[in-house]
């Protein structure tokens, strides 16, 4: 028996509170995230996503930048990068620094 898991995930960089660093993050959004983070036309932007980031990724002091993929309904919705600047420092991040 073969089981489909779709997640809703968005990818996210940016400085945390304290230490005042650039972290990444993976976040999962569940059905309910969906519905807050949609417009006022019922559908999900680059813009209405960073709106709700700014009020719901509390790890962050601020988001350089973020990248999603959300299962809405049964579409997938594909945010990109705004930047391949936001991108790299995404990527920068969750790489471990060897010592």
């Amino acid at each position: 028996m073969k089981y489909l898991v779709r997640k809703s995930i968005v990818k996210v960089v940016g400085k945390i509170w304290m230490p005042n660093v650039t972290r990444a993050q993976v976040i999962e959004m569940c059905d309910y995230d969906l519905q807050n983070a949609t417009d006022e036309n019922g559908n999900i932007t680059r813009e209405s996503l960073g709106d709700w980031l700014d009020c719901n990724a509390g790890d962050f002091a601020s988001i350089l930048d973020f990248s999603a993929s959300l299962e809405v309904g049964g579409d997938t919705v594909d945010i990109g990068w705004a930047t391949e600047e936001g991108e790299c420092a995404y990527f920068d991040a969750r790489t471990p620094v060897d010592a």
